[in-house]
Order: C-alpha cells, then structure tokens, then sequence
C-alpha cells in the first residue's frame, strides 16, 4: 500500500506538471525528473537506480499526456503531419538506442549531470527568449532523419517528450511558430513509445529490482501522475490566453536552473 504522503506528493507533482505543461507548452521531464529523483530516494531506491527510475517514469508519462494535447491540436488543425512521418523513423531509432543500450550503460552520475548541463542551458535559452532566424526549409530525407535521432536520443537521457529541440529546429526551417508547437505535441507520442521501449527491455536485464519497478519505471508513481496531470494540462492551456506566459517563462527558467543545480548537486555526490 502506498504511503499517503508519498500519495499526496505525487498528486501534487502530476497537478504541477499538468498544468505547467499546458501553460507554457513545456514537456513535463525537466520538472518530474528531479522531484522524482528526491522523492525515489526517499522511498529508498539505492543511488545507481534512482536518477535511472526518475528519467524513465518521467517519459512514461508522456505517453499518455501526449495523446491529449494531440487530440486538442488536431482539432485545430495544427499538426504538420508530414513533418512527423519525416521525423519519426529517426526519433524511433533515436529513443531505441537512447532508452536501451546508452541509457543502461551510462551510470547514474552520468545521467545526473548531462540533464543538469542540458537543463541548465534550456533555462538560460528560456530567460533570453531568443529563437533560431529562419534561414531554410526542411532537410531532405538523410538531414531530417539524422535531426529526429537526436531529438529522440537527447529526449531520453532527460526524460522528456522533445519540444525544447523540435520548436527550434522547425521555425529555423521556416515553420510556423504554432505549427511547428502543435507539431511537436504529436512528436511526444514517438518520442515516448520509443525510449519507454527501450527503458523497459534494458531495465528488464537488471537483478534484483526492487518492488514497483517494471523495467526502469517506478509504475506506481506513474499511475498517480498520470492521473493528476491528464486533467490539469486543458486547464493550463485556457489559462494561456489569459496569462502573460511570457513573464512566467522567464520567472520559470530560474526555478528550471534551481532543479539543474539539484541535479549537479546530485551528480557531484555520485562521483565522490
């Protein structure tokens, strides 16, 4: 049975996380990866799996918040699916070998602290609010597929679904910004799947898991995210409209910059 504290966390942290990413549009991974990493080892989960488990819950997420936003972009009839058809062979091979062979080689220090550099400088970008000029179209079949690789393998050393790469890579070819958004939600779902796969089969290899864990992916805390972020996400989004998002990205990029320096921290830890 689950700790009702631990219950009461969890839900707030899916709310947050929800809500969050309908607001600002931003994948759940740089908030849940960690508050998961506290929170897990808390619950005791030993050093080595701990930043290993935050990483992979915080992806299994998207698979079912995805499905949502997607739905509320096509709608609109934002979504370029063209683009996704081009980007998602690559994404695929790129959260496989991410999720599996490299994400169970890498060491949990290691992990800790390119999420901590990676966020870091998302946090940075964030406050300067520059985005790349357009300058081209749409890279042909090798450049688009090498392009989806590494947004499917960066997604899942971090824990989430893509957009802080895909966004930029799109409007610097000359998609629109609210295409290139709502294109980006429809890419989480591959994103996801994907590493989740490979989070699944490379943690199966483990010995010795502890209870909860299905691969690399503490279920329990999942189903309580899920549950609390899937209703908050439209919520966020309405709010959109009203609120200057602009001013809450900029105070939100010093809270992502407190989570790296966390992150740091943690890594730092591991190698002494």
């Amino acid at each position: 049975m689950m700790d009702p504290i631990f219950f009461v966390i969890l839900a707030m942290l899916g709310t947050v996380a929800g809500f969050l990413a309908g607001l600002m549009g931003i994948g759940g991974g740089m908030i849940l990866v960690p508050f998961l990493t506290a929170l897990l080892t808390w619950r005791g989960l030993t050093g080595e799996l701990v930043v290993h488990a935050a990483v992979a819950t915080s992806m299994a997420t998207i698979i079912f918040t995805s499905v949502s936003s997607v739905a509320a972009h096509q709608r609109k009839r934002a979504i370029r699916w063209d683009i996704v058809i081009a980007l998602a062979p690559g994404i695929i091979i790129g959260g496989l070998f991410s999720g599996g062979a490299l994400f169970a080689a890498l060491k949990s220090g290691w992990i800790a602290l390119f999420f901590a550099l990676f966020v870091g400088y998302m946090s940075i970008q964030m406050r300067s609010s520059q985005q790349p000029k357009p300058s081209r179209q749409m890279p042909g079949p090798l450049g688009t597929g090498a392009a989806g690789a590494g947004i499917g393998l960066v997604s899942g050393l971090v824990g989430a679904g893509g957009g802080f790469m895909s966004v930029p890579f799109m409007t610097w070819c000359n998609v629109s910004l609210p295409h290139a958004v709502a294109t980006s939600a429809a890419l989480g779902f591959p994103i996801a799947v994907a590493n989740v796969s490979g989070y699944l089969w490379s943690g199966m290899q483990e010995t010795n898991l502890p209870p909860g864990m299905l691969g690399y992916i503490y279920w329990p805390a999942l189903l309580v995210i899920v549950a609390f972020s899937i209703p908050m996400a439209p919520v966020g989004a309405k709010l959109a409209h009203k609120l200057p998002v602009k001013s809450l990205k900029h105070a939100f990029s010093y809270m992502l910059f407190a989570l790296a320096a966390y992150m740091l921290y943690n890594a730092i830890a591991w190698f002494i």
